[in-house]
């Protein structure tokens, strides 16, 4: 799997960006949170590509998968 995020301190103080880019992870979620689409993220911010996009939810919902078999596991 391609490396599609980059954690660099030297890169707006090591905070996660799309690789390639000064585009802020977060700068996606604050999107989807406020109800922008994938489509309006990708055109404000035409240096990340849709693949990195759909491969951050990817990831994203695999962490988010995985810690809630952990929950029920530990806690139920």
């Amino acid at each position: 799997m391609k490396k599609v995020i980059n954690v660099d301190k030297e890169i707006l103080g090591g905070t996660p960006v799309f690789m390639g880019t000064r585009v802020p992870v977060k700068n996606l979620f604050d999107y989807i949170e406020d109800g922008e689409t994938i489509a309006e993220f990708l055109e404000d911010f035409p240096s990340v590509k849709k693949e990195q996009v759909q491969q951050v939810l990817k990831i994203s919902n695999q962490l988010l998968t995985s810690l809630t078999e952990v929950a029920h596991e530990n806690f139920a």
